[in-house]
């Protein structure tokens, strides 16, 4: 694909990258045009995050050339290194660790270029907090430099690490580019649109942003230009306003991932008691449910942040201790204290945080696999790893989970393969009543429509699923009833049909 650099913010040529015989990036050019967010979309494995580590100097390509408004970066055979990349102006905001909760405004802001000093070296504080507010105004953030940062909102913590990164950058003299890694991901639906508002603010104000995010709709929203990569290759480069969700879905995914998927239709319960019951429970940030759920029935749950919607699961998981309030799983009261006696009950729970609850990045994919049911492989002093073997590889078939094998260190796998071996791990207990919080955070748009189908198996053999999520298009197209809770109590609820989708919009 030929690009011109006239008029260009950030201009990539012919970039590649090889990993063995895998192309990782496969003769990229792309151009990024000045006061412009640009959009940067493709499935799990399709070259952004190689593309983007390449422009942090983080890894060497194998070929291509990179400038930064009409400045040489890269060129040909060459690599960027971290100093090269900040004198060009080109500046990064990651979807982890982004700003740090235990220091004040100020103190964020200072660690991204350097601390004010006096006498002996000493930090001059008055000047910091006046540095600060300077950076505060010119963004237009509503926070004081003395405020602590896990005090203040979601979207102005997002602001922070973004004027962190640009507060060095004057637009005037010498524009930079700001590459915005899921810049959302860890947002709440209501404080979204005050990130995507601040971004077109800038864009406005002549700042060129690269905007990488799994959220289409997002994309679709807020990017003038949008460019879609697929097996490290360009597949789409070009006006956002040439394509609509249907027709993204599919470029990213190569077809559309939903066609193999069957909609769901779930076969009235026979049953005659429901499969969870409960009255008035209580516990960490949830303070009165009342609601049931029948066996094979997807109910979705929305919320704000803080809402107590996860609080729900964990109470039921057993991991936050109930105050209040019963549950009963098939008309028998039970009392989960811990995770495993919530197990013995054919309880499973799959976290929102896949990193640090979820996944064991240092095991393998067996392992990861196997350890919600260590003991049926466990035969007097040694683990049967050969029935352990067997099993994971039937597993890695049933589930679609996409590794070189059971031994495929965990860390090395997408993170939608990772998402469906953890469900893998649940699924093959054949659970009750399976809690999921955020299933597909992350995912792309082929791995979600996958997990769809995973959850929907379950429930069609009967299982109870109960669905935490801040995406109303996923509360409406995986459950047959959402309910909202807010303050910690269950407030509303909706049966999902297909003029039901601006209801639960207003539910999350």
């Amino acid at each position: 694909m030929g690009v011109s650099g006239v008029g260009a913010a950030l201009e990539i040529s012919h970039l590649t990258k090889s990993y063995g015989a895998n192309r990782a990036l496969d003769d990229v050019s792309l151009i990024v045009r000045p006061g412009t967010v640009h959009g940067l979309v493709g499935g799990n494995g399709s070259g952004k995050s190689t593309m983007i580590k390449i422009l942090a100097g983080v890894l060497k390509p194998d070929g291509g050339s990179v400038t930064v408004f009409g400045r040489e970066l890269l060129t040909p055979g060459g690599s960027i290194g971290p100093a090269e990349v900040r004198a060009a102006q080109l500046r990064f905001v990651h979807q982890q660790n982004s700003v740090f909760p235990a220091l004040s405004v100020a103190e964020n802001l200072a660690l991204g270029a350097s601390f004010e000093q006096g006498r002996f070296g000493a930090i001059h504080w008055r000047a910091q907090r006046r540095h600060a507010s300077a950076v505060l105004e010119r963004f237009r953030i509503r926070v004081r430099p003395g405020d602590l940062v896990d005090t203040i909102s979601p979207a102005n913590q997002a602001l922070i690490a973004i004027a962190r990164a640009l507060q060095d950058v004057d637009p005037d003299e010498q524009p930079g580019v700001l590459l915005l890694d899921e810049p959302t991901a860890s947002l709440p639906r209501s404080e979204v649109q005050v990130l995507l508002e601040a971004l077109r603010e800038l864009a406005q104000q002549g700042q060129s942003i690269v905007f990488v995010s799994h959220r289409l709709d997002e994309i679709l929203s807020v990017t003038d230009t949008l460019t879609v990569l697929r097996d490290g290759r360009i597949v789409h480069d070009g006006a956002t306003r040439d394509l609509d969700h249907d027709g993204l879905v599919t470029l990213i995914a190569g077809r559309d991932p939903r066609a193999d998927m069957s909609p769901r239709q779930r076969p009235p319960s026979t049953a005659d008691v429901p499969r969870l019951t409960l009255r008035g429970l209580s516990g960490g940030g949830l303070r009165g449910a009342n609601f049931t759920v029948m066996p094979g029935e997807i109910v979705g749950i929305g919320g704000l942040l803080g809402s107590g919607r996860s609080s729900l699961l964990r109470v039921l998981f057993g991991v936050t201790p109930r105050s209040g309030g019963s549950v009963a799983i098939d008309g028998r009261l039970i009392e989960p204290r811990h995770p495993r006696q919530a197990m013995d009950l054919g309880l499973a729970y799959v976290p929102e945080d896949r990193a640090s609850e979820s996944v064991f990045l240092d095991l393998s994919v067996m392992e990861n696999l196997s350890v919600a049911s260590l003991g049926s492989l466990w035969g007097g002093l040694h683990l049967k790893t050969r029935v352990e073997s067997k099993a994971a590889q039937q597993a890695i078939i049933d589930y679609g989970i996409k590794c070189r094998g059971p031994r495929n260190a965990m860390f090395a796998l997408s993170g939608g393969n990772q998402q469906k071996a953890i469900l893998a791990r649940w699924l093959r207990r054949r659970p009750t009543l399976l809690l999921l919080d955020e299933p597909t955070h992350g995912v792309d748009v082929g791995a979600r429509a996958e997990i769809y189908g995973l959850i929907r198996e379950a429930a069609a053999e009967g299982t109870a699923v109960l669905v935490v999520s801040s995406d109303a298009e996923e509360l409406e197209e995986l459950c047959d009833r959402v309910l909202a809770i807010r303050n910690g109590f269950v407030t509303d609820e909706v049966a999902v049909s297909a003029s039901t989708g601006e209801v639960i919009e207003g539910m999350v």
